[in-house]
C-alpha cells in the first residue's frame, strides 16, 4: 500500500498552551481518529489514521498516516484491465483486481505492485473486496450466445454497481462499447444490449461520479494463452490514417453502420490513461466518446 507520512512539531510551551486553549483549567482531550472513510488533511485521501502524542512538556507531535487512492478493477487480469492496473500503479494508486483468473502468468515489476484477487463478481465477498476502495473500474464484457452475453456485458456489471453503491464508493468507472453508428436492430444483440443496460445502471447510481468510456477497437499487445498478438500493427497505422482523412471521411459519418470502418481505433493506453483521468478528476462524469477518449487521455499521459 502506498502512504505519505507526515509530521508536524508545534514549539510551543505546553503551559502556556494549555492556560491559552483551556483557560477554565480543564484538562485536553484529544480522540483518537481511524479508518474514517474520507477526509480532508490538506489532501484528498481515503481514509486517515491520526494519533497526537506528547513528547515533552515543551512540544506536542502530530503525526498523520494518509493513504491514497485505492481502486478495485474487475477484470484486471484481461487486455484492458491489465493496462489500467499497469498505469494506475505507476500513478502511484493502490490497485486490486477482481478476475476468474486472478495473478497473470506473465512476469513484470507493476504485476508485484497489484493485490490480486480469484473469483466471480456473482459470488464475490464484497466485503473483502471493497474494504477502503475510493472507486471501482469495470472492465467485464465478452461474446458468446445471448445468453452469455447479456449475463456478462449486463447482469455482471449491474451486480457490480449495485455493491459498490451499496457500499459507498464514491465513483464507478465502465469500459463500454462505441455503437458504430449500426442501425437499431443491429444493436439489439446481447453484447449492446447488455453493454447499455451496465451504462444505464452507472448512471443512474452514480449520477454526479459514473463515467462510461466508449471506445471503438482497442490495440494494443494482447496477450492470449501465453502468446502475444500485437493488435497494435493493425490498429496503429489504421488510427494514423483516419486521423490525417479526418476531414475527407467526415461527411460519410452520417451513413448508417460507417463506423465499422470510420470509428478510429483507440489504444489500450489511451482508455487506461483515461479511466485515471476519471478516477482523480471529480468533475469527470457521463458518457465519453472516441474522441473524448483521447482528449481525456492526454491531459495525464505524461
Amino acid at each position: 500500500m502506498s502512504s505519505i507520512s507526515s509530521t508536524a512539531a508545534i514549539f510551543t510551551p505546553l503551559s502556556s498552551l494549555r492556560r491559552a486553549l483551556f483557560p477554565s483549567g480543564q484538562k485536553p482531550h484529544f480522540p483518537h481518529l481511524s479508518n474514517t472513510r474520507f477526509c480532508r488533511f490538506g489532501v484528498k485521501c481515503s481514509y486517515a489514521d491520526i494519533s497526537i502524542k506528547e513528547v515533552s512538556d515543551s512540544m506536542i507531535d502530530v503525526v498523520a498516516d494518509v493513504k491514497t487512492e485505492r481502486v478495485v478493477v474487475l477484470g484486471g487480469s484481461g487486455f484492458v484491465g491489465s493496462a489500467i492496473c499497469k498505469v494506475a500503479v505507476s500513478k502511484g494508486i493502490e490497485v486490486i483486481s477482481l478476475s476468474r483468473s486472478g495473478r497473470p502468468s506473465y512476469s513484470g515489476s507493476w504485476v508485484d505492485q497489484v493485490t490480486w484477487m480469484t473469483g466471480d463478481v456473482f459470488y464475490a465477498n464484497w466485503d473483502e473486496v471493497l474494504a477502503g476502495a475510493t472507486a471501482v473500474v469495470s472492465t467485464l464484457g465478452g461474446f458468446g450466445s445471448e445468453e452469455q452475453m447479456q449475463r456478462i456485458n449486463g447482469e455482471a456489471n449491474v451486480v457490480a454497481v449495485t455493491a459498490a453503491k451499496d457500499f459507498g464508493i464514491p465513483k464507478f468507472i465502465l469500459i463500454s462499447v462505441h455503437d458504430y453508428n449500426l442501425p437499431p436492430f443491429l444493436l439489439s444483440s446481447g453484447y449492446f444490449t447488455g453493454k447499455r443496460k451496465a451504462e444505464s445502471e452507472v448512471l443512474s447510481k452514480f449520477p454526479n461520479s459514473g463515467v462510461v468510456l466508449r471506445p471503438g477497437f482497442i490495440y494494443g499487445k494482447r496477450r492470449v494463452d501465453g502468446f502475444e498478438i500485437p493488435l497494435d500493427l493493425i490498429g496503429e497505422p489504421v488510427e494514423k490514417f483516419l486521423s490525417a482523412a479526418e476531414n475527407f471521411i467526415k461527411p460519410l459519418s452520417s451513413l448508417p453502420a460507417s463506423d465499422l470502418l470510420l470509428a478510429p481505433p483507440v489504444s489500450v493506453d489511451d482508455v487506461a490513461f483515461a479511466v485515471i483521468n476519471g478516477l482523480k478528476d471529480d468533475d469527470f462524469f457521463g458518457i465519453f466518446t472516441i474522441e473524448q477518449i483521447k482528449e481525456a487521455a492526454a491531459k495525464v499521459r505524461v
